[in-house]
Formats: structure tokens, sequence, C-alpha cells
């Protein structure tokens, strides 16, 4: 995220609209120092979630581009992301009446993106979109972009000539401990929005009837054979000291 150019592109669209400082300040429910601070640049010591706060009152997405090392980096998130996918598949696979596209794509009025995994129970009608995530990083940016995709989910799924009478959403987690700690700390939230579990989703999944929002743990031992990985990133620890040479 280059710093400067995020505080000149959110002082432009302001100014466009006529706002003064204050006036963002009070739509992202922040302090006109605050925003002040990130037009100038000076993210430093400032949350993630102030930062999209203020960018998403003025209107501007702002995105956090992580690199290293070239093309490494996606190399390396995407091996626990594409093993999970790959168990998913192979699970509905399994599923009788169930069809399941991997990485539907879509352009709506200007909304773009791509579901994970977009499943089709012609017998019911149903659509279950699903959402993958290997690690929870914004629980608030998760539920928004899910319920983005729900919205949308019956005009992409028009395109392919299915007619949904129901529409479902599940977020499937990769298992570890982070995971859970973090679902553990925004469980309220999470399940207010999300409240069938994996449990639930198995029953609902053999005789799907209705609408349901769930969220759940895949387990890294589901039974399912894949080329890839499900392990957890492993905690590092320093190497240990030898032992002193008598």
């Amino acid at each position: 995220m280059d710093d400067a150019r995020v505080g000149r592109s959110i002082r432009a669209v302001r100014i466009r609209k006529g706002w003064r400082q204050e006036d963002l300040a009070e739509a992202a429910s922040t302090s006109q120092d605050a925003v002040s601070r990130l037009e100038r640049g000076l993210l430093g010591g400032m949350t993630v979630g102030t930062i999209r706060a203020i960018g998403q009152a003025a209107g501007v997405m702002v995105d956090l581009t992580p690199r290293w090392q070239g093309g490494e980096l996606d190399r390396l998130l995407g091996g626990r992301h594409s093993a999970l996918h790959e168990a998913v598949a192979a699970r509905f696979a399994q599923l009788p009446g169930w069809t399941a596209v991997p990485e539907v794509t879509f352009s709506i009025y200007g909304e773009r993106g791509a579901i994970d995994v977009l499943a089709w129970h012609a017998a019911t009608r149903t659509l279950l979109v699903i959402e993958l995530r290997t690690e929870i990083v914004d629980v608030q940016e998760l539920l928004g972009v899910l319920d983005r995709k729900r919205r949308l989910a019956p005009k992409i799924a028009a395109e392919r000539g299915w007619v949904p009478r129901s529409v479902a959403v599940w977020m499937i987690l990769a298992e570890g401990r982070t995971n859970r700690r973090r679902v553990e700390a925004h469980r309220a939230v999470l399940r207010a929005a999300l409240p069938s579990d994996g449990r639930m989703m198995r029953t609902w999944l053999a005789a799907p009837a209705g609408e349901v929002a769930a969220l759940s743990f895949w387990p890294r031992n589901d039974g399912v054979r894949t080329a890839g990985r499900l392990d957890p990133v492993r905690r590092v620890r320093p190497p240990r000291a030898d032992p002193p040479r008598p």
C-alpha cells in the first residue's frame, strides 16, 4: 500500500464531494486528526480498520497488497487455498444431486469478483455460495464480501440457466488454532450472520431445504485424498542452543 497515494486519493475525493475533514471524520466515526494524518500519508500507528473506514466513508476502496520476492508470496499462500479448494471439490463429487463449479467470476453493474465454489442442487433448485478462507484477517470485510456474493448469486446463476428457489451461503475456514481463536473473539458477530455449523451442513447437504447460512472448519484429515496440504502454518521457534561442552 502506497501511503502517500492513499492519502492523496482520499483528499481528492473528499474535496470533490465538497466535504471538510470534519465531515469525513463524522461519516467514518473517527476523529478529524485521523483523517488529517491519513491524507498526509502518515499511516504509522493507524489501524487497518480506521483506514478502511475512512476510505469507505469517502467511497474509496483501500486495498492492502503485500509483496515478497516477486510471485513467491502468491505461491506460498496459494498452496493452502488450492488444497482447501481441492478438498471441498472432492467432497462435493461424492454428494448425489449436486453440481459444484469452482472460481466463478462475475462482473455485474460494476461489481466484480469471484465465488470460490458455486454449487447447484437441481432437484430442489437450491443455490449454495461457498467462501473458502485459510485464515481470518478482517471479520467485517469477510462478512461484507459474503453478503455481496449472496446478493449477486441469483444473477450469476442465471447465466448458467439456474433459477434458484433459495440461496444458501457457507463460509468454510481451514482448521487451525489461529482461526479458532479469531472466531471465538468474534463469536457473537459471526454466529449472528452465520448461525449454522458443519454438523448442520452435513444434514442439509443430503436433503437441502430452504436457506441456510453456515460457518464451519474444514478438518485437515477429512478422509478425502488430495494432492495439496491443509496443514496449518507452523509457528517458528528459535533454534535450541547447543549445550555447553564440558
